[in-house]
């Protein structure tokens, strides 16, 4: 085990709050990540799909290092842009 999980591994024991934080993060974060992997495997830049979904560089920029609280409806946009359907599943 890393340093880094380590230290997480153990802060998360300590620190409830930290826990929850860290998790919601990682989430996100992960969804952004993602985004990014499926649009790089579609052989697109985010140029080229912020011109399929009609909007700016910037957002899809946004949507992939930041992907907190966005929309179902959004995530389908993108999925359809990149020729993919969206699956979401609750474990």
């Amino acid at each position: 085990m890393s340093d880094l999980k380590k230290y997480i591994s153990e802060r998360k024991k300590r620190d409830k709050k930290f826990a929850e934080r860290f998790d919601e993060g990682y989430e996100q974060f992960k969804v952004g990540v993602m985004l990014r992997q499926a649009r790089e495997s579609s052989g697109l830049t985010q140029e080229e799909l912020a011109r399929r979904l009609k909007t700016k560089k910037t957002a899809i920029s946004r949507i992939e290092n930041h992907a907190e609280d966005i929309k179902l409806s959004t995530l389908e946009r993108v999925a359809s842009a990149l020729g993919k359907k969206l699956q979401v599943s609750i474990a």
